[in-house]
């Protein structure tokens, strides 16, 4: 190779280092966490757990659910470049970790956590067995049934239908913007946890679905908790109709497998439904496993 051939290799060669070592660093600089905005003031942040729904107004700043500790400062560090006003009220969907565990991030900085009174007990209960108490920052106001919160332009207002996912779990309605934070009431094409420990009736789920789309209109967006690799975490009301046909086939598949002879340990392998659906994958065992200590509850 002459110098000219080499000095020119050379410079492709540092060129690409260059190039590949400022990729990497712009890669490294990009947060784990997603921001998207649904409105103006709305928005819905994703990185570890259940999603979590945030509204800005003259007023404060509510957000629904927490995630983990970490999470929830990347949140508080993006909402505080927004706005300067103070965070006014923090609301979880439910008790489970992935959606209560932040909480704590907020101590001294939230004027008030509110939660479904089932909701809360759960967290209690849940962190006293775990010894974790002083890693919680529990809802200092609950509801029963209905409560609305009246913040800025926002008419914000949480419904309880009865027990599903748990026995606590409460749809949050941005009345003005008509979005709905549903919680893990729905898991968008993924199958669902069913926490039976908690008070989960996968019949009475259904219910609350048919609920929520008897309660709601066809323009509402809806917020799920989670959703399979591919799928979106918002929604129409179709998506609501098609987890409710899933849950519906599921137990209808589970009591036949039982009145078969199935014992849960075989009905628990069962790896593909029988019927159409769009919830694939894996965790399948899991509500098939519920479904089995519901259908034969004595």
């Amino acid at each position: 190779m002459n110098r000219k051939s080499f000095l020119q290799s050379t410079a492709l060669t540092l060129g690409a280092l260059a190039f590949h070592k400022t990729v990497l660093a712009e890669m490294f600089q990009q947060p784990a966490w997603k921001i998207k905005m649904l409105t103006d003031e709305i928005g819905i942040f994703t990185e570890r757990g259940g999603t979590i729904l945030f509204y800005i107004s003259k007023e404060g700043i509510v957000v629904v659910d927490s995630q983990f500790p970490d999470q929830s400062n990347h949140l508080i560090e993006e909402l505080k470049k927004k706005t300067e006003q103070p965070f006014k009220l923090l609301i979880n969907t439910h008790h489970h970790s992935d959606h209560s565990g932040g909480n704590i991030a907020f101590k001294g900085l939230v004027s008030h956590v509110l939660a479904h009174e089932n909701s809360k007990a759960n967290q209690e209960r849940t962190a006293k067995a775990a010894k974790t108490e002083d890693k919680q920052l529990f809802p200092d106001q609950t509801f029963s049934t209905t409560r609305t919160e009246k913040i800025g332009k926002e008419k914000i207002t949480l419904h309880y239908f009865g027990a599903g996912h748990t026995n606590g779990d409460a749809l949050i309605h941005f009345e003005h913007a008509n979005i709905v934070h549903m919680g893990d009431l729905l898991f968008n094409r993924r199958h669902p946890f069913v926490d039976r420990g908690s008070g989960a009736n996968i019949k009475n789920w259904i219910t609350v679905l048919e609920s929520a789309k008897k309660k709601f209109n066809k323009k509402t967006q809806f917020v799920y908790g989670h959703s399979a690799e591919g799928f979106e975490i918002t929604g129409t009301a179709t998506d609501l109709d098609a987890f409710r046909d899933y849950l519906s086939g599921l137990l209808e598949f589970a009591e036949k497998e039982i009145k078969a002879g199935k014992t849960k340990e075989e009905l628990i392998k069962t790896t593909v439904l029988p019927f159409t659906t769009e919830w694939k994958g894996d965790g399948l065992g899991r509500p098939l496993a519920a479904a089995y200590d519901e259908l034969t509850a004595k």
